[in-house]
């Protein structure tokens, strides 16, 4: 079962992805946070995700190359659960490697429907605001909305999570 979940800031999508997550005995996260948080902030949220985390999960850093990983991590049985689609794609757009946001968004969806065990995607749901000043925010607004859309399309199940409610757009909740 490939799952998508999407949400705004804070809303619970994570928590209902590790939820979802819970019910394997196998699980691999992928966090696709740089290795190196940047600032003070982003570093607590970091260590929030980890201490939410169950100790026996593996996990798994990986800012770019997310396609190659899943390949490398899924097994029947095993879900792999990847926070956050939207940091990838940070990642990649700041990335000043020639084409690679391309090949990697195209790998992506090319491996999502063969990877065999359970995959459970996080992204944030940011086009439902105003249209952003400036051009790379409004690239990355815009890339986020056609990846999520084809994601979409490649999952059985798509949720979109608001104050910590989840509502199936596709497929049934558990």
């Amino acid at each position: 079962m490939r799952s998508l979940i999407l949400g705004g800031a804070r809303s619970g999508k994570s928590a209902l992805a590790e939820r979802l997550a819970a019910g394997f005995d196998d699980v691999v996260y992928i966090a696709t946070a740089r290795r190196e948080p940047g600032d003070a902030e982003m570093a607590e949220r970091i260590a929030h995700h980890r201490e939410r985390r169950p100790a026996h999960w593996g996990c798994i850093e990986e800012p770019l190359a997310l396609a190659a990983t899943l390949h490398a991590q899924a097994r029947p049985g095993r879900c792999l659960l990847v926070d956050c689609l939207n940091l990838w794609l940070s990642n990649l757009l700041l990335d000043p490697g020639d084409g690679r946001f391309a090949r990697e968004r195209a790998a992506l969806l090319q491996a999502l429907p063969d990877l065999p065990g359970a995959t459970v995607l996080v992204g944030n749901e940011v086009g439902m605001g105003l249209v952003p000043m400036g051009e790379l925010p409004r690239r990355f607004v815009d890339e986020a909305g056609r990846l999520h859309q084809d994601l979409a399309a490649r999952c059985e199940r798509v949720v979109f999570v608001a104050a910590g409610l989840p509502l199936a757009l596709k497929g049934a909740l558990p």
